[in-house]
């Protein structure tokens, strides 16, 4: 058995509710009792956050949980899905939250759904569900619907806190387009784009299968979600379709101005080239004028002519003048 005070700090809450209505908080240990009682309008809801391999074994063993489903749930890193265990639902959620350094960082909620039960399991990064418990709670007449409509809330909750997510994003991508066709590319820009295209690379991992999911949630034919709760789930898929178009429309303009960047850098570079090839040229003249006078054979004679230097000179600062010109005229410098 687990110490009440290790349990305690894993299970967040453990509450039994009857017609929509908070009845009270439930002891682990009596769980097993009230699912036995089989009262269609009760069913207990038990949230868990990085719970240990022994709780969950408790948790299975009074809420009579699958096997696979909790050794999903213990090691987490699962991939967003929904399985079906006999009369009871297993998903898989992934959760997004933007941290301090501006990075995404995801974690996970499994849910169990099952007659006269609904478990979230939480790991890492998430903003706590104590909101998506208070509003189910404020409107009992849904909540009477049982754990399916928990699932919708928590579902309608991990999903609606993509956009946000999103909203950031593109706010981030404004300004790396701000800064790219105001003249300020870098390749520090660069690092930054592929940080957001990694960030939206997991959002899309996210997001995804949730499609699928919702889909194939609108059509379940069970007592868990019944035809008039099908409809919310309608709307979660609406939301997801949307952060999904959104994600992908990031991730295109990421494209164009990851290419933007480079190609931007690359005609600076070339200018910055041409120039140099400019100034190589206007100097090479002096440098072989002076390398021609400069090799000290006997029989030369400009080398005898009193005006052999002024004319050196002259033919340097000409030439000079004239590729100058030419080389400004054409904006080489």
């Amino acid at each position: 058995m687990i110490e009440p005070g290790a349990r305690m700090g894993q299970v967040v809450n453990c509450v039994e509710y009857a017609d929509g209505q908070r009845v009270g908080d439930v002891d682990l240990p009596d769980v097993s009792d009230i699912l036995e009682a089989k009262r269609p309008s009760r069913f207990v809801w038990i949230g868990l956050f990085e719970p240990s391999e022994e709780l969950l074994r408790e948790v299975q063993h009074e809420f009579g949980l699958h096997d696979l489903a909790v050794e999903d749930a213990h090691r987490a890193h699962q991939r967003p899905k929904l399985e079906e265990y006999g009369d009871a639902i297993f998903v898989v959620l992934r959760t997004a939250q933007r941290g301090e350094n501006s990075a995404i960082a995801f974690g996970e909620t499994h849910v169990f759904v099952g007659p006269g039960y609904g478990v979230s399991v939480r790991h890492g990064a998430s903003v706590p569900y104590v909101e998506v418990r208070q509003r189910c709670e404020s409107a009992p007449h849904l909540l009477k619907k049982g754990p399916g409509f928990v699932l919708y809330a928590i579902m309608d909750f991990v999903v609606d806190n993509y956009f946000p997510i999103v909203d950031d994003l593109e706010e981030d991508l404004e300004k790396l387009e701000e800064e790219i066709f105001g003249g300020n590319y870098r390749r520090e820009t660069t690092e930054r784009i592929y940080d957001l295209k990694r960030d939206l690379l997991g959002l899309k991992r996210a997001v995804s299968p949730l499609m699928e999911i919702c889909n194939r949630l609108t059509r379940f034919d069970s007592q868990l979600i019944d035809a008039e709760s099908r409809p919310y789930f309608r709307d979660v898929y609406d939301h997801v379709i949307r952060i999904n178009e959104a994600v992908d429309n990031l991730r295109e303009l990421l494209n164009g101005a990851l290419e933007a960047n480079l190609s931007l850098i690359s005609v600076a570079q070339n200018e910055v080239t041409k120039k140099l090839a400019g100034w190589a040229a206007i100097l090479a003249v002096p440098t072989m004028v002076a390398g021609i006078y400069g090799m000290n054979f006997e029989f030369m004679p400009e080398l005898k002519w009193m005006a052999g230097y002024p004319m050196a000179m002259g033919l340097m600062a000409s030439v000079c003048a004239i590729l100058f010109w030419r080389f400004k005229k054409s904006g080489w410098l």
